[in-house]
This record gives structure tokens, sequence and C-alpha cells, in this order.
């Protein structure tokens, strides 16, 4: 996961999952990436294990500042379960070093589904050519293709962000009308200073983006909460973390069937825990490493949702013992 000093316990979601495992005396232990090891042809991590108190608390800002740990190195494969809640983008070579342990571990999500969706290419690439689930997408970084693409758009606006972004940052409206712009705009994307460059997304303009979108939480296929997400006055991003605000929500009928069209696809591909991002009906975006907005959901519905997704980790291991235990 990302530090844990930098989690805001009032709002993370991550701290909420943890909670639940310590609530139910689980061992757990969070780590960075970069404290990934190799010894001996294992895969270890530098730990903090979280010493369970006598008593958990039940406020969440407490249970953060009071949480003490017991550090060294720990083999990975001693876990029932690795629960990947990193920031994107995802370093490569962080599923390099799980390759080892990804028989014998539960991973969230698989590791195959983490190469193919740990980035937003994963629903560009989706087989939709009628486009009844993704609106037209374009991922290039070759700035004279992406101004065809927008010359011969027959939209007036399309959206515009980098492939890596996330949180809504770098997501902007551009318009034909401003086309003088746009070249000097895809050069400021693309173009790094290093001379390497960055792959930019060009999306088709979903009428409805300005009312904000919706996100829906998946579990192992399924929709366990939504909510609706406002932006802020005079911005065109719905996030969180940029300004939006958030409303309860309740799927309709036919986003129920849309989310079980998409979650089959999900599941197939090893991705069990998931954000969706939905405008009018299309899929904008699916958040594979670290999908927030658990809290929101909690508060909006009085509702725990991480007793959910713990209960169907526990549930998966279970299952998993049983199978080991018939093949011997």
């Amino acid at each position: 996961m990302y530090p844990w000093d930098t989690i805001n316990p009032r709002r993370d979601s991550t701290i909420r999952l943890i909670h639940e495992c310590v609530r139910r005396g689980f061992d757990v232990a969070v780590t960075t990436p970069s404290n990934l090891t190799i010894r001996d042809s294992k895969t270890y991590s530098y730990c903090n294990t979280i010493i369970n108190p006598d008593k958990v608390s039940a406020a969440m800002t407490s249970f953060y500042k009071n949480t003490s740990f017991r550090r060294g190195m720990r083999e990975l494969k001693c876990f029932d379960v690795i629960f990947m809640r990193d920031n994107p983008p995802l370093d490569p070579l962080v599923l390099n070093f799980l390759d080892s342990i990804k028989d014998e571990t539960f991973i969230v999500n698989a590791i195959r589904g983490l190469r193919e969706a740990n980035n937003k290419i994963y629903t560009a690439a989706y087989h939709d050519p009628e486009h009844e689930l993704i609106p037209a997408t374009h991922v290039s970084k070759n700035i004279d293709y992406l101004l065809k693409v927008i010359h011969e758009s027959e939209n007036d606006k399309m959206i515009m962000k980098p492939l890596d972004g996330y949180g809504g940052s770098g997501v902007i409206i551009i318009e034909r009308s401003a086309m003088q712009n746009i070249r000097s705009l895809l050069e400021f994307y693309i173009k790094k200073s290093n001379g390497e460059s960055n792959y930019v997304i060009l999306q088709d303009y979903v009428e409805g983006a300005e009312n904000g979108d919706v996100r829906v939480l998946m579990l192992n296929g399924k929709p366990i909460g939504a909510l609706r997400r406002r932006p802020a006055q005079g911005d065109v991003r719905s996030n969180i973390s940029a300004g939006g605000s958030v409303e309860q929500y309740k799927l309709t009928k036919d986003e129920k069937q849309f989310c079980k069209k998409i979650g089959k696809k999900l599941v197939n591909d090893g991705i069990y825990f998931a954000g969706l991002d939905i405008i009018s009906g299309k899929l904008i975006e699916v958040n594979v490493l670290s999908p927030g907005t658990i809290t929101d959901i909690n508060r909006l519905n009085n509702t725990k949702l991480q007793i959910k997704i713990i209960n169907f980790l526990e549930k998966a291991i279970r299952e998993q013992k049983t199978l080991e235990s018939n093949n011997y």
C-alpha cells in the first residue's frame, strides 16, 4: 500500500479493510512496494506487522493513532492474502516480485489481472465496436494521429487525460473551437523534459458528464455499493480528491445489468475488487489498484462494506484450502 503515515483515517478506505482484519484477530502486516526483497530465491518484504491490541477501538481515528507495529522481514507466501492497495501507476517490477508466490497466496487483484488492468488502456481495449459499453477511446503518444482524431470526431468536445493519472489529475475537456491551442497542449502532455514521452487518452465526451459520474464498487463481479459524484463548480472532474461532492445513489435495473456484463469480464481477468466509473450508461474507467469511496458509501448508506469484502476473502481462502486438501 501507500505509506501508513499518509493515511487520513477519516476518509481512507484501506484503513477500514485493515481495521476489519485486526478486529477479527488476523495477523496483519502492511508494507510498501519499495520494501520488496528476494532472498535465496524467496520473496520477502520489510513489513510493519500490527500488534493486535486487547481491545480494538471502533473509532477509526483512534485505531489509527494507537496502532503499534513490530518491524521485520517476512516471507510473503506465508500470508493467506495479499491485498494490493498502492496508488497508481503500478511499477511492473512489483508484479515480477509477486510472480513467485501467485500460486501459493490469494492476491487481490490477481497478478494477471493487474498486468492487464492497472492503467486506463484496459477499458480502451474492450471489444465494443458499437460503443455500447465504452465511449470511443484512443490511446497514443503520436501527436499527428491525435490531432487527426480530434479533427475527424463528430463531437465538438472530447476528454483528454494522461494514461497513468489517478484521482482526476490531468483530466480536461478539449474543444474543436480551440484547435489552435491543441497541438501545444498535446506536446505539454506527451513530451517529458528527459526526452521520453507519455501516452495520453482521448475519449468521446459523454453527455451528462457535467453532472458527474456514478462510482460503483464491484466485488467478485457484483456491485456491493455505489454513489454519485458531483464535480465542483467550474470543474469537469467529479473525483472527491479533486473537490467533488458525493450523494447517495441506487443503481437502476439497467445499471445493474450493465455491471453484470462488466463484472463477468473482471472475474475472468482476476479482478475481484474494482471501482467502476460510469456516466450515462458508459464505462469511463475501471480502477483496480486502490479504489476508494468505501468510507463515503458506508456513511451514506449506514453500512460497512469492509465486512462484505473481508467475508469474501475468508470464503475464498476456505475454498482454496478445501480444494488443496482434496487434491492430496
